[in-house]
């Protein structure tokens, strides 16, 4: 059974794309937000010592952001008003894609069970906000072939893609709230 939620928007783009700046903002402003699983997960593993990460056993980091994907999907099937997503499950498959690994079945078919907003907002590879920290260690060419593999599997999914603006992030929210139909005076803090 399908679980469609057109006021879950997903916001995705290789790392170093300023997504989770965009998604601060948002959240800053009062949006229900999902936080990026891989972010999340790469800071458990770091503290607890494990391996389940982009430069260790990527299967098993990507296994652990398909679990938690599903989960903050359900989780938030409650809520009406627009829920903003830092990445969606279709970025597995890119994921998968991208490390050369087969999709599983399971992650095919959740993509095609949980359903966010047909928009789907992408931030392109942008070399001049490219930096690394302590959870991003990819450089900018692997920033650009994620970005790349994610677009593919958001088409393949059925997805209408909106590139983000290559602009402040103030000027970014903006475009999104209006894209998404979002009244922003409403929700500013």
């Amino acid at each position: 059974m399908k679980i469609e939620r057109p006021n879950f928007f997903v916001i995705t783009g290789g790392p170093g794309s300023g997504k989770t700046t965009l998604i601060d903002v948002l959240a800053a402003r009062g949006f229900p937000h999902v936080e990026e699983a891989g972010r999340r997960i790469i800071r458990e593993q770091l503290r607890t010592g494990g391996n389940a990460t982009h430069e260790g056993d990527r299967l098993a980091f990507r296994d652990l952001m398909f679990t938690d994907a599903v989960q903050t999907f359900e989780a938030r099937t409650g809520l009406h008003t627009p829920v903003f997503f830092d990445r969606g499950l279709p970025d597995l498959i890119g994921y998968s894609r991208l490390i050369g690994e087969e999709v599983p079945p399971p992650l095919k078919e959740a993509v095609t069970r949980y359903r966010y907003n047909n928009t789907v907002f992408v931030a392109p590879p942008w070399e001049a906000i490219y930096g690394n920290d302590a959870e991003r260690k990819q450089d900018f060419a692997e920033a650009v072939a994620t970005h790349d593999a994610i677009r593919t599997a958001y088409r393949d999914a059925g997805y209408a893609l909106v590139e983000l603006p290559r602009a402040g992030v103030e000027a970014r929210v903006d475009f999104v709230l209006m894209r998404a139909g979002v009244q922003a005076e409403r929700r500013a803090r």
